[in-house]
């Protein structure tokens, strides 16, 4: 049943796709505010991404919706957000909007938070600027953090628990696909930052075949993109989870998200705004319309690098990438994927002392190689059929305005194709 689902709303896609109805909408879907441990008020966060190019944004603080009433101290506003942050929120919106209690200049002085019904519809405007209600469902098992980002959301949702990070995550996928039932709306819900505090092994994800979404890149600095010696890269991680679940679980792959996980605005801190995001091929600016295009595969994560065009064709199996260009920038694909022949024997991580690690396992270099690798704006790989599947990384010679690690240059990853069968 789940197939037969997933091929049905291919078809409508690539239909949509040749009446020319699409456009790419750019988008942020991991987002933090002093309603949690973001350093700024809520509509100043989503003035910058307004005025900064962005179409969609999800503001995603931490088991909390920005709803009911919600008071700061100006001790804390100031402690989180420095000594002028209210000056700043007064010069963005006015002293009028400033909602205060308590004596000035006493630990009793306190600010409003806004809601988000408050201040919407300063900012949106139909098919220009989104805003979709999120959360991040934060929850803890094992001792490491299991964190997924609910987006549509239409009430707070708590997080589920368990013995294991592996339970945890099941929990959660339960709990938030009973609320999408029960309110008829569509929620994506995306794993958060698998390697920090290494919460999740690729070998638990993939199992979690109800799971669909996993952050390929996190631009805050503690999430270890590269990983370590214990550990692999999240590129890695993404290939392990894909070959498991189409070579031994018969499922669909998992779809990578780049995101920024914006805490802090006010150029400090290791999480700035605007370091990754997803680019959504839609037929509108609407949360089911994004939600659905992004459910089929239809969008891109990007560091920086922009694409004019994606396109696979079921027919040949050519899989064409076409890059948006910048004068002086030379620009690399590699399509990347594993064989239907390729040897998925593994071993585990071992640690310090020769203990097992739990981490994910030790794989063949059959899993994830390199299929061919492009120099240009333009790049197309047919498929010979042998492939599980295929994705593509764009790397740049341009360096990241925010680097994450040392060296980083800005990329693309475009999502696998080839494993409809």
């Amino acid at each position: 049943m789940l197939k037969w689902v997933w091929t049905a709303v291919l078809l409508i896609t690539v239909s949509s796709f040749v009446n020319g109805a699409e456009k790419w909408y750019k988008g942020n879907t991991h987002t933090h505010t002093f309603w949690s441990d973001g350093n700024d008020f809520p509509e100043r966060v989503v003035k910058w991404y307004a005025e900064n190019g962005y179409d969609f944004l999800v503001l995603s603080d931490h088991n909390i919706l920005s709803r009911g009433e919600k008071w700061m101290s100006v001790e804390k506003l100031k402690e989180r957000g420095g000594d002028d942050i209210l000056e700043k929120y007064a010069a963005s919106f006015g002293k009028k909007w400033v909602e205060s209690r308590g004596t000035l200049g006493e630990k009793s002085h306190e600010i409003r938070l806004k809601r988000l019904a408050e201040f919407r519809d300063m900012f949106e405007v139909p098919a220009k600027f989104l805003m979709i209600e999120g959360e991040e469902i934060s929850d803890k098992a094992e001792d490491v953090p299991v964190h997924m980002n609910a987006i549509n959301v239409q009430s707070v949702i708590a997080p589920a628990g368990g013995a294991t990070a592996l339970d945890a995550l099941k929990g959660n996928v339960r709990i938030v696909a009973r609320q999408s039932r029960l309110t008829k709306q569509p929620i994506l819900l995306h794993l958060n930052h698998p390697n920090f505090h290494y919460a999740i092994t690729a070998e638990e994800l993939a199992s979690v075949i109800q799971q669909e979404f996993f952050e390929i890149f996190n631009k805050s600095s503690d999430c270890n993109q590269l990983g370590d010696e214990f550990h692999p890269s999240l590129d890695e991680f993404w290939d392990v989870a894909n070959t498991l679940r189409l070579a031994k679980l018969q499922s669909p792959p998992l779809f990578g998200v780049g995101v920024d996980d914006a805490h802090n605005y006010h150029g400090r801190g290791s999480s700035p705004p605007g370091g990754s995001f997803v680019m959504v091929r839609s037929k509108s600016l609407k949360p089911a319309a994004i939600i659905t295009a992004m459910r089929i595969g239809e969008f891109y994560s990007s560091s920086g690098v922009l694409l004019t065009d994606v396109q696979y064709s079921m027919r040949t199996k050519e899989y064409v990438i076409d890059i948006q260009a910048e004068d002086g920038v030379t620009y690399t694909t590699q399509f990347i994927g594993t064989l239907t022949n390729a040897d998925l024997g593994s071993t585990p991580r071992l640690g310090a002392g020769g203990a097992v690690q739990r981490a994910t396992r030790i794989y063949s270099d059959d899993v994830g190689k390199v299929l061919a690798t492009v120099k240009g704006a333009h790049a197309s790989y047919t498929l010979s059929g042998k492939e599980l599947y295929v994705r593509a990384v764009i790397t740049s010679d341009k360096k990241h305005s925010l680097p994450t690690y040392p060296g980083q240059l800005q990329q693309a990853w475009v999502q696998p194709v080839g494993w409809r069968r």
